[in-house]
C-alpha cells in the first residue's frame, strides 16, 4: 500500500468540520443485553468536530456508538441526533451519520471494489449516473481510485479499511463513527488511516484502544463499566486512563 498525502487522501474540501458537526445527546441511557448492563444511565452530549472514546474491552464503547444510529436500542432513556430520535428516526440519522466497523469484512458485500461502493449508493436511491460519480469521487478522495476494479480478497487489511471508508464517505455524511478503525492494521496502514482521519472535514467520533490516534483531539471520553468516568481534553483523560490501567 503506497504512501499518500494526507490532505489529498482526506479530500481537503476547505470545509470546517465544525460546520458539519451534529449535536448528539444521550439522556439517561441504559442498555441491558443478555442480562448484562452495557451502558448505565449515560447522559452526555457530543457536538465537537473530533471526539475520542476510550475504555477497556467490554466497557460499553461500541454500544455507545451503535446507539447513535439505532443499531442498539436503549432499555431506558433516549438518544437524539440533531433533534431526531435515534430509534424512531434511525433511517434519517443514518443518511447523515456513517459507521465504520472494526472489521471491514463486516461492511463489504460485493467481490469487486467498485461494485461494492455502487451497491450501497443504489440502495439509497441514487441514479446510475450519480452512483458512478460518487464512487469515483470517494475513491479519488482517499487516493485509492486504482483499486476500483480489484477483487476484495486481493486487498490488504488497510486497503479494505479504506474501501469501507470510501463506501461511507460516498454517502456524504456529516458525521462518521469509527469503531476501533486501526485494530487489524499494521503500523504503515495504521499511520495512513490516521492521516486520512486527521484530514476529514466530517465530524468524527472515534472509539479506539490506539491512544495516539486520539491524542490530539479536543475532547476524549473515558467509559468504565458502562459509565462515563472522565470527560475532557485528550491529555488529561488519557493520562488518567493510562494511570488507572497500569
Amino acid at each position: 500500500m503506497s504512501d499518500t498525502n494526507p490532505e489529498r487522501a482526506g479530500g481537503a474540501t476547505g470545509v470546517d468540520p465544525r460546520a458539519l458537526a451534529q449535536t448528539i445527546v444521550f439522556s439517561g441511557v441504559t442498555v441491558v443485553r443478555d442480562g448484562r448492563t452495557a451502558l448505565d444511565r449515560v447522559s452526555i452530549g457530543f457536538e465537537e468536530a473530533r471526539i475520542g472514546i476510550v475504555g477497556l474491552n467490554g466497557s460499553g464503547k461500541s454500544t455507545l456508538l451503535k446507539c447513535i444510529i439505532g443499531l442498539v436500542k436503549p432499555s431506558a432513556g433516549s438518544v437524539s441526533v440533531d433533534g431526531r430520535d435515534a430509534v424512531g428516526e434511525a433511517r434519517a440519522i443514518r443518511r447523515a451519520t456513517g459507521f465504520l466497523f472494526q472489521d471491514p469484512d463486516n461492511q463489504i458485500v460485493f467481490p469487486v471494489v467498485g461494485e461494492d461502493l455502487g451497491f450501497g449508493l443504489k440502495n439509497h436511491g441514487y441514479s446510475r449516473a450519480e452512483t458512478a460519480d460518487r464512487v469515483e469521487a470517494a475513491l479519488t478522495r482517499l487516493a485509492i481510485r486504482h483499486l476500483a476494479s480489484r477483487r476484495i480478497h486481493e486487498l490488504s487489511g488497510g486497503e479494505k479499511q479504506l474501501v469501507a471508508l470510501a463506501g461511507v464517505l460516498a454517502l456524504a455524511p456529516k458525521t462518521v463513527l469509527f469503531d476501533e478503525p486501526t485494530a487489524h492494521l499494521d503500523l504503515k496502514n495504521r499511520n495512513r488511516l490516521r492521516d486520512v482521519l486527521q484530514a476529514l472535514p466530517e465530524q468524527a467520533i472515534v472509539v479506539s484502544h490506539d491512544l495516539e490516534l486520539v491524542a490530539d483531539f479536543p475532547r476524549v471520553v473515558m467509559i468504565e463499566a458502562g459509565r462515563i468516568v472522565r470527560d475532557g481534553p485528550a491529555d488529561e483523560v488519557l493520562d488518567h486512563y493510562r494511570e488507572a490501567n497500569r
